[in-house]
């Protein structure tokens, strides 16, 4: 905790401000990959659908780069481009910044992520239970750095639409006060994100194969 305190000033003291939206949206987006897990059980075949689609997106580039990365043990460039994808595209580019032009568009995007990952990730068939073991590891730390992503996606929004939530003297003074606090948030999402891309590297390269041996 003293740590996170010197890396990231004040960020610790947002979440609490709005620790009400952050449990809220821990329940919803941890919710919705469980209901997600279980509907996806009756119905087997959607789940063989989007996995088959999944593969075909790691037949191309930029995503056939990381899977060489695993398929040939190496961790560093595993860990690197994991981040990179996770944070650059999966919370920048998909939540954060579409959030900034219209208020709360992040919220939307991780929920549909939330649905694909139970739709993808439910313990369908006995490769998958194993793999899930370790897997909802990743599963947790990556999803709370999305949920961090997410809770800046609200403070920027709140901000957006009610200058007077956070006290500011005008729209504009909110919005760059929410913006800030928000990149605070990310800044958190991204160390967060960087422990789950080293978790996910060394268990899907050195467990997951003896497992399944």
């Amino acid at each position: 905790m003293a740590i996170l305190r010197r890396w990231f000033p004040n960020t610790l003291d947002i979440i609490r401000q709005h620790k009400r939206a952050y449990l809220t949206i821990n329940v919803a987006y941890y919710g919705v990959v469980a209901i997600a897990m279980v509907f996806v059980s009756f119905y087997p075949e959607i789940q063989e659908a989007l996995i088959s689609t999944v593969a075909l997106s790691f037949a191309e580039e930029p995503m056939a780069g990381v899977a060489r990365a695993y398929l040939e043990g190496q961790v560093f460039r595993a860990i690197s481009l994991t981040f990179l994808f996770n944070f650059f595209m999966g919370t920048l580019l998909v939540l954060f910044l579409p959030s900034m032009v219209i208020p709360f568009a992040g919220l939307f995007m991780g929920g549909v992520r939330a649905l694909l990952w139970g739709l993808l990730l439910a313990p369908t068939t006995p490769e998958l239970q194993i793999t899930m073991i370790p897997h909802s590891g990743t599963l947790l730390l990556e999803g709370q750095g999305y949920i961090l992503a997410l809770l800046a996606v609200w403070v920027l929004g709140r901000a957006f639409t009610s200058p007077r939530s956070i006290n500011a003297p005008s729209w504009r003074a909110a919005y760059l006060k929410g913006l800030s606090k928000a990149s605070r948030l990310i800044g958190l999402a991204a160390l967060v994100l960087l422990v789950a891309a080293i978790y996910e590297a060394l268990t899907l390269i050195y467990l997951v194969p003896q497992l399944l041996a």
